[in-house]
């Protein structure tokens, strides 16, 4: 019993979240920055007349919120990866929560990654079972260089035994 708890001890874990480089703080610092500008931009226009002007600028400070808030809801997604010696699991969470759990043998299947000469990794996925699951796609090319490393020799190591 002991052993078989042993094999299903992971080898490797990774959670993989797509990378932002504006947190919330410097969110609303950039808001209260471009308000501020509108502001002062819109009040010049609309002394002049030009009332149009400061409805549309004021449009562009609204678009780059609801741009920005699109943007931090897609960084919800992430991608849970398990190694152990009797199983590669993978869960996907979407960034609406929705979860999408898959299960390979580790033994019976092959890691897949695709290079470009120039830019390094394209694309990463795991094969086996007659199915195909991408991983990382969100990933920066540094970050799927380091995991692809580290994955495929977790994946080499559980075959090992």
């Amino acid at each position: 019993m002991t052993e078989t708890k042993a094999a299903d001890e992971p080898i490797f874990r990774a959670l993989l979240v797509p990378y932002r480089s504006l947190g919330r703080t410097g969110f609303w610092v950039l808001m209260a920055v471009v308000a501020f500008m509108w502001l002062g931009t819109g009040a010049l226009f609309l002394s002049m007349g030009a009332w149009p002007i400061f409805g549309f600028f004021g449009l562009d400070v609204i678009l780059l919120y609801v741009a920005f808030q699109m943007n931090y809801r897609a960084a919800r997604a992430r991608e849970m990866v398990s190694v152990s010696r009797t199983a590669l699991d993978i869960v996907k969470v979407a960034p609406s929560g929705r979860e999408e759990a898959h299960r390979f043998n580790p033994f019976w299947t092959r890691f897949r990654v695709a290079r470009h000469e120039e830019i390094g990794i394209t694309g990463m996925a795991v094969e086996g079972e007659g199915r195909q699951v991408a991983l990382g796609s969100f990933l920066n090319p540094d970050d799927r260089e380091s995991f692809a490393t580290a994955f495929g020799r977790a994946l080499a190591t559980a075959r090992a035994g």
